[in-house]
């Protein structure tokens, strides 16, 4: 086959695919070129998912009939103030997405500059170009973008519903709202109320303020300051409590000079600083904002630029972990906040079945919805003989502890939790997990000091294993010595156990060899020796804890609150969850419609 020139059309088709992936894409491409023409106010109108109709309208600049018509062309901009690549301090620059969106769409451009007698308006249909033509509009411009990909059907397959389309383009415009809280957007959709958010100041005030717009006030409640400078790179934002976590990174807003972006080596950085924190299927909740100058990042990675690349990337990952670490220690003594109108909803449904002005008389109680109630009521035919396990190991109050974080502890429910009361409510603490921690925190200490004592047992333990996961045990030996625990090969599917780590006093060395096994078989071995150790110590941790189902005397569980306040990290265990819940009194009365 000859080799041919390929025509215009053909060419803005192919580019087209590289830049308009899906309407969300057109969205995000439209939206920034209404922010570098310094619009203030901006609305996006979506039908179909964004196939049907895309409507970008701004009050911006506006541009003039011969701007209009070459802003249609392949590499044309108006972003670029000369042939300098190294300092791009725009959303959009490569003069592609405009033709691109043209040449599969049907796209109508309305436009009028600021003082301007008249506005001007080009049609570009499936890559065709149509004369500049007189029109009507305010000052500022209008694209609509209707029967997207129409000129290539065979992207339509790939389509997925428009809820879902929808979905990703609001995703798309909520991430620039984000990035820029001194402008006004509008997003009007199908099946769904529209949504505004309002201009705020270009300061940390406004972004935070912003950050609560769009994604919800409950993040600014379990979230902490981050804030943080090294070599003229700073770094500010929120960072989502261990205990908020979600079940995947789409909650992680990131921005680089006001661009949002999906950079690895910002995602990597952000899973470091949470290493220790969060168990391996959960991923933090960030909205984090980098400013750096603009000759140190290198913005033309990708046509979709959502991708960038650092001159010194090492600066960039030392900078995000130092700032999320240090914010995170200052906010180590909180968990997430018990959302206690949800609590009042709760008692309310489920509490609510018992007539308005019935009593109770002797044991004729009446009949409650099945339930939180009659849980509660068969508590209270119980009380006769009451259970072992759900009698509280009453504490006298240590009236000089209610002041300290955790206060005083007061009882011991279920041979689980710890009831601490302090000066204007009360705390729950789940022992285990508390102490989970408090080992796992010690470990790190010892290992970073002087390494972690052993204790050689009486009897070694002959654990029985898998032989691929005895193998795996055997061969990474030497790495599990230097955590304090000492095995061997034993047989080919047993290892023997001489010491195990001292601080974990009597542990069932069988059931942690398993454990471990079973951790070995998904260790990274991509990852750094210290971090792949520091999860062998996570999971050696919860075996020295204090377990679930065990009596502590009250000196016992006021010194576990103690080493918790002296504890980094103490407000979830390892695997994210939390180490203690607060209510405070204004809490219980909302419980009790007191308030």
């Amino acid at each position: 086959m000859p080799v041919r020139q390929l025509s215009e059309i053909l060419i803005n088709r192919i580019a087209a695919g590289e830049v308009v992936e899906r309407p969300a894409s057109a969205v995000k491409e439209l939206v920034e070129n209404a922010l570098d023409a310094g619009a203030r106010r901006i609305e996006v109108v979506l039908s179909g998912g964004g196939s049907r109709l895309i409507r970008i309208t701004d009050d911006g600049a506006g541009m003039s009939p011969a701007d209009l018509s070459l802003a249609v062309e392949r590499h044309a901009t108006s972003k670029l103030a000369d042939e300098n690549l190294e300092s791009i301090a725009t959303l959009g620059f490569r003069g592609e997405a405009l033709p691109s969106i043209g040449a599969v769409a049907r796209l109508t451009i309305v436009t009028r500059m600021k003082g301007a007698d008249s506005a001007w308006e080009i049609l570009v249909e499936g890559g065709k170009k149509h004369p500049v033509k007189p029109a009507a509009l305010g000052e500022g411009t209008r694209v609509e973008v209707r029967d997207l990909f129409f000129a290539t059907p065979a992207r339509m397959k790939f389509m997925k519903t428009e809820r879902a389309e929808t979905q990703a383009a609001i995703e798309a415009v909520r991430r620039l709202a984000l990035s820029r809280p001194d402008v006004a957007f509008t997003i009007v959709a199908e099946d769904r109320a529209p949504v505004t958010y309002a201009a705020r100041t270009d300061d940390n005030e406004g972004r935070l303020a912003r950050m609560a717009d769009v994604l919800g006030g409950e993040l600014r409640e379990n979230a902490v300051a981050v804030q943080g400078e090294r070599e003229g790179v700073g770094v500010t934002g929120l960072a989502g409590l261990p205990t908020f976590s979600k079940a995947n990174s789409l909650s992680q807003y990131l921005f680089v000079n006001g661009r949002p972006v999906r950079d690895k080596v910002l995602i990597g950085a952000v899973r470091a600083a949470y290493a220790d924190l969060l168990h391996g299927d959960r991923h933090p909740v960030v909205a984090l904002f980098i400013r750096i100058d603009p000759r140190e990042v290198d913005v033309n990675v990708h046509p979709a630029k959502t991708e960038v690349r650092f001159r010194d990337p090492g600066l960039i990952r030392g900078l995000l972990i130092r700032a999320l670490k240090d914010a995170l220690g200052e906010g180590s003594m909180r968990s997430s906040s018990t959302g206690a109108d949800r609590l009042v909803a709760f008692a309310r449904r489920h509490v609510g079945g018992a007539r308005a002005g019935s009593t109770w008389r002797g044991s004729a109680a009446p009949a409650f919805a099945p339930g939180f109630a009659e849980e509660t009521q068969q508590a209270f035919d119980a009380l006769a003989s009451p259970s072992t396990d759900a009698r509280a190991n009453v504490v006298p109050v240590a009236a000089e502890l209610l002041d300290r974080p955790l206060g005083a502890a007061r009882a011991q429910l279920h041979e689980t939790y710890i009831v601490a009361q302090t000066r204007d409510g009360l705390i729950l603490v789940d022992q285990h997990a508390a102490h989970e921690r408090i080992v796992y925190e010690k470990l790190k200490a010892a290992l970073d000091r002087d390494g972690i004592r052993r204790q050689i047992l009486l009897v070694p333990a002959v654990v029985e294993l898998d032989a691929n996961d005895a193998a795996n045990l055997v061969e990474r030996a030497d790495d599990l010595a230097k955590l304090g625990l000492v095995i061997e090969a034993f047989g080919g599917s047993a290892v023997l156990v001489r010491e195990v780590p001292a601080m974990l006093g009597e542990t069932d060395a069988a059931s942690l060899i398993r454990d471990l096994a079973d951790h070995l078989a998904e260790w990274d071995a991509s990852l750094p020796l210290e971090r792949r150790l520091l999860a062998v110590a996570s999971s050696m941790s919860c075996h020295g804890s204090v377990r679930a189902g065990r009596r502590l005397k009250p000196e016992e569980m006021n010194a576990l609150l103690r080493e918790m306040e002296a504890t980094e990290n103490a407000g979830q265990c390892n695997h994210g969850r939390p180490t203690y819940v607060e209510l405070k009194l204004e809490d219980i009365e909302k419980l009790f419609g007191r308030r």
